[in-house]
């Protein structure tokens, strides 16, 4: 029987980095894929951490109302996919920083309300990094700034391996999510980072993401050896 040394600070585990660029989602969900059915097959591999942009995309988790979206889902120029996370509908953009995770939770803690804190517990941190104070919003997901969410959280977890993650809005474009009702919550708007740090960095935030990222999770980051293009070929 295999078994799963818990995660500490003295036995931190390995983490392969993809720091990339901007990725079109259909690639990068393919790949997340990819990635995540390696670790269901070989446990023992090391985790990985994807960090990305997309062009404008709209996304629709498994059973995602179309109620949310404003457009013609049929006959539009938007790009739109359902895929297999929760959630509602949201939006992808240049200047929002995609993080995609993935985790073997059996050697953290086999609880999807403990990882999704902890994905929240990531961006909270980064916020006060920027002097920002983020808060979470009883019975809902993702993370918020004075009133205004700025981080969406959506996953999917399969034999405990998981994929998808959050976006954290940084500096994009927002007029996207006037298209939709972001997250299906109508009574609360979108923000962003730059809203209050109008000159803010993103190369510095993600330098960030990862630091908190393998501060709170325990990882020993990595620069990624496994390239796209051969994980999209072994899909």
């Amino acid at each position: 029987m295999l078994t799963y040394p818990k995660n500490t600070s003295v036995n931190k585990r390995k983490c392969s980095l993809h720091n990339c660029g901007t990725i079109d989602y259909q690639t990068a969900w393919i790949w997340q894929k990819s990635l995540q059915k390696e670790r269901t097959i070989d446990p023992e591999r090391a985790d990985a951490l994807v960090i990305l942009e997309h062009p404008p995309v709209y996304t629709l988790g498994t059973d995602a109302s179309l109620d949310f979206v404003k457009f013609d889902h049929l006959q539009t120029e938007y790009e739109l996919y359902r895929v297999e996370r929760g959630g509602e509908v949201t939006y992808h953009c240049p200047g929002q920083i995609i993080v995609y995770p993935i985790l073997n939770l059996r050697y953290y803690k086999q609880d999807l309300h403990w990882y999704l804190r902890q994905l929240e517990e990531v961006v909270l941190r980064v916020l006060v990094l920027n002097n920002l104070a983020g808060e979470r919003i009883d019975g809902l997901t993702g993370v918020w700034l004075e009133g205004r969410k700025v981080a969406a959280i959506g996953i999917k977890v399969s034999r405990w391996v998981t994929m998808h993650g959050f976006a954290l809005n940084v500096c994009p474009d927002l007029s996207g999510f006037d298209r939709i009702v972001p997250c299906g919550i109508a009574d609360r708007s979108v923000g962003s980072m730059a809203e209050f740090i109008p000159n803010i960095n993103p190369i510095l935030v993600r330098k960030q993401i990862i630091e908190v990222f393998s501060e709170v999770f325990g990882l020993e980051m990595s620069d990624g050896r496994e390239d796209l293009s051969s994980s999209l070929d072994r899909a």
